[in-house]
């Protein structure tokens, strides 16, 4: 079933931010804007997981925090699960609200918004 939510998630994705620069990522496939990661998925051993690196800033249902920084996920055993709507919302969010991970090193670990694309 995997294969199915992978196949969703990465035709929304690219749907929704033709634009982006899209590679494997640390083994993952994950879409950038402007040398900044946005959006990505990778096979956990009970779920798909859906993250966003900006997510918690989206102030949107249905997304979770994930780590220390401002990423939020989803997760999904089964295609059905995946509410497409809300998908489509949180790419949109995606592209306009940014946190800056690209430059994070040279910030001293500390993650600023990211103003100019």
């Amino acid at each position: 079933m995997s294969v199915e939510i992978a196949e969703l998630l990465s035709a929304e994705i690219d749907r929704g931010l033709p634009e982006a620069a899209n590679r494997v990522w640390h083994g993952h496939p994950v879409w950038f804007l402007d040398g900044n990661p946005i959006v990505g998925y990778h096979r956990l051993k009970d779920a798909m997981r859906l993250m966003f690196w900006s997510g918690q800033s989206f102030d949107e249902p249905g997304l979770r925090a994930e780590g220390s920084f401002q990423a939020a996920e989803a997760r999904y055993t089964d295609v059905s699960e995946v509410d497409v709507e809300a998908l489509r919302r949180w790419i949109a969010k995606s592209r306009e609200i940014q946190w800056d991970y690209e430059h994070i090193r040279q910030a001293r670990g500390v993650l600023q918004k990211r103003t100019a694309f």
